[in-house]
Order: structure tokens, then sequence, then C-alpha cells
């Protein structure tokens, strides 16, 4: 397919930022490609974030066989990339849902493997951040539906902790699960009463995004918490307002839908307006070719 990010890598163009936060010591080469990151460096509680990149026509998944990942959505963008490795590289978790897990079953979610060519910039990064480690990979699943000889679970490269229900448990508890991947079950009774007036509205899902944290902190004290998808396990997060930013990558293409093609938009499972809208504010917006690195705030 067209590629229509730029075939190499050249900085982004800081078009807007509001001073909010701690700057983060970035490397030389990545403070020449970014510009200056900033980010809240919570010690009490944690700091939910998200990164996605979009069409001009709302669509985060072409949803289609061999074409389903964001690399055709941004066009397979090489600033994208480094700015997915970036906000990794800050990260102590990053979430993820099986069905993103099932589009790149051989990832696994760090910064180096988004953007080798830049891995020895964020392993400074980190270090200057005093993360010695990479940033612990979580996987929701309800079902529990999820191949535990999968290279995020066996690799040694991350620590990598399951979320599933009771169900779900026992149903991975029948493979062989190395010893190393911790599984943690959530009652599904227990998420549907989790979150608020703001859930019940929206309706639960099996496994509410309150009990995904908090089965995160008995396992990682980190407190930035990048939360990468999919659009579903995302509502989510909206739905109990447990998303404090969203970046979000506009990138320059048209995807269109047909009827029932089942292409995914930032959010599904969740509809918020014209009841219950959700507000953000752009508080960093900078430029890369024709794709535009948009951040804004939730309260």
């Amino acid at each position: 397919m067209p590629r229509s990010g730029p075939a190499t890598l050249t900085s982004l163009q800081t078009l807007f930022e509001t001073k909010r936060g701690t700057v983060l010591p970035l490397p030389p080469r990545l403070a020449h490609l970014y510009g200056c990151l900033r980010m809240p460096l919570p010690r009490s509680h944690t700091h939910v974030f998200s990164n996605f990149v979009t069409t001009l026509d709302g669509v985060v998944s072409l949803n289609v066989k061999g074409h389903a990942s964001g690399g055709d959505i941004s066009g397979f963008s090489a600033q994208d990339r480094m700015v997915m490795g970036l906000l990794r590289a800050i990260a102590d978790v990053v979430i993820i849902g099986s069905g993103t897990l099932g589009v790149d079953r051989r990832h696994v979610w760090t910064a180096e493997a988004i953007f080798p060519k830049l891995a020895d910039d964020y392993r400074q990064l980190r270090k200057a951040l005093g993360k010695h480690a990479a940033p612990l990979n979580v996987i929701v699943s309800g079902s529990g539906d999820v191949d535990p000889s999968l290279p995020v679970f066996v690799s040694g490269k991350v620590q990598a902790l399951i979320v599933t229900t009771t169900a779900g448990a026992k149903r991975l508890l029948k493979q062989t699960v190395p010893d190393s991947v911790e599984i943690r079950a959530i009652r599904p009774s227990v998420s549907a009463h989790s979150g608020g007036a703001r859930a019940h509205r929206h309706g639960a899902s099996a496994i509410a995004a309150s009990a995904i944290l908090d089965a995160v902190s008995r396992v990682s004290p980190g407190k930035l918490i990048l939360v990468e998808g999919g659009p579903r396990l995302l509502g989510d997060f909206y739905a109990e307002s447990l998303l404090d930013e969203q970046f979000l990558t506009l990138a320059p293409q048209i995807a269109g839908r047909d009827p029932g093609d089942g292409r995914l938009s930032l959010v599904m499972g969740k509809a918020f307006a014209p009841n219950d809208p959700l507000w953000g504010k752009l508080i960093d917006m900078r430029r890369g070719g024709n794709h535009l690195f948009l951040r804004y705030s939730f309260h």
C-alpha cells in the first residue's frame, strides 16, 4: 500500500504546547526529534495515558486480516513509531487487550521493539528516569483465550501479567503457562459494580478498568500507565473516568466504511454523547509532514 510517512525520520515541529508537568531528560537525539516532553510524575496515584493513530475519518483499524495494524492507518510513519517508542520508554506499564495481541502476535510492547534504530536512546531515557527494566506488559482477556507460548510471555524481554476472569484463569491454567507470567483473576460480579454511575450508564465490561488498575498495582509500583488498546478497552477507561491524557496521531488518510465492515474507531462499545459527552483540552500539537501529533487532557 502507499506509505504516507517520511522515508527518513525527521524532527517534529512544535506548533503548540502547554507547560504542564515535569520536563523529562530526553537524550539529545530524542530531544532533537520530538522536542520538549513534559509529563506529570505522580508519587501517590497513577497517571493513565493512551496513544492511538487515527485516519481523518476516525478509523483506528481496518479490521482486515493482514491490514489491521496501526501501520496501515499511519502509512507506516517513522515519526509515529518514534513517538510510540518514546511513550513506551517513559511508561512503567503498557496495557493491551487480547485483540491487540492477536493483531501482532510476535510483538512485545517495548520501545525498542517498535523502533529498533532508537533502542539505545530509549534505554538512555529509561535509565535517566530510574527505570531499569522494560515496562510491565499487561494483557487483558475476559475469556482467557491467550496463547502463553507467544514472545510477550516467553522471550524474557518483559515481565507479563494476564488480567482475566475466574473462568478465563481456569482456561489458561489448562495450558502450560511460564512461571514468570502472573495471572490475576477478576470476578465479573465485582467489575460489573465498579466505576460508579458512569460505568452503569454505558454498560460494564467483564473486567472493569478500575479492576485492571488494581491488579496492576499489586504487581508493579509504577505510576505511569500507557493504554495502547484496543478501542473497547480504551472505552472502558473513558467510561470510568480513568484516562488522564490521550495522545493521538492524526494521519492524512480517508479510510471510509462500508455498511457492517467492522472498521474500528477510537472508542468502541461505549456511547457518551449526547447525554454524557467527554470533552478534552488540547495541551500539545506537533507536526510531522502531513501528520499531526495531538495531545489532550481529560479530567
